[in-house]
């Protein structure tokens, strides 16, 4: 479903509108999509002398609202960089906070580094990813497969009941 230049094809973007309500698309300005009347700001901070892009920017489809929202948070302090575009966990625990509601199913069509896979584990959503970079896939499901093996003091907790 990529187009030769790697970028979702049409036959996606109708595929991904038949099967999901709501949709939260980052790189919205790369892509021509509907017209969305919200947008979710991710503000990297860092210094404009680097040559990465301080921000990047989501879309939010009409059914989560028309106010934007800036989030902030440090792109560094991720632990092992494992894809070009991670995005920390933490921006993906916000976006469930503000955008999900209990008992959403969460579909990523491009899991990159499983960030926002280890957000729906740690916050209780069922969720769905997909890879099709063989060495992103492998890289992020270990990651997954690492935070999920980590004991909590919830659990530490539970086990002492």
């Amino acid at each position: 479903m990529k187009s030769l230049e790697g970028r979702p094809t049409e036959e996606y973007w109708q595929e991904l509108y038949r099967v999901s309500v709501n949709q939260i698309i980052w790189g919205a300005n790369n892509f021509q999509l509907p017209q969305f009347k919200g947008f979710v700001v991710w503000e990297k901070g860092i210094p404009e002398k680097f040559t990465m892009s301080m921000s990047e920017i989501a879309s939010l489809s009409e059914g989560l609202g028309t106010i934007s929202k800036i989030y902030k948070c440090r792109a560094s302090g991720q632990g092992d960089r494992i894809h070009p575009t991670q995005k920390p966990v933490a921006l993906y625990k916000w976006l469930l906070t503000n955008y999900a509601k209990e008992g959403d199913l969460i579909l990523d069509t491009h899991v990159g580094s499983a960030s926002s896979l280890i957000a729906c584990y740690d916050m209780g959503f069922d969720a769905v990813g997909f890879e099709l970079d063989e060495d992103y896939y492998r890289e992020s499901k270990q990651r997954l497969e690492r935070f999920m093996k980590q004991i909590t003091l919830f659990d530490i907790l539970e086990l002492e009941k």
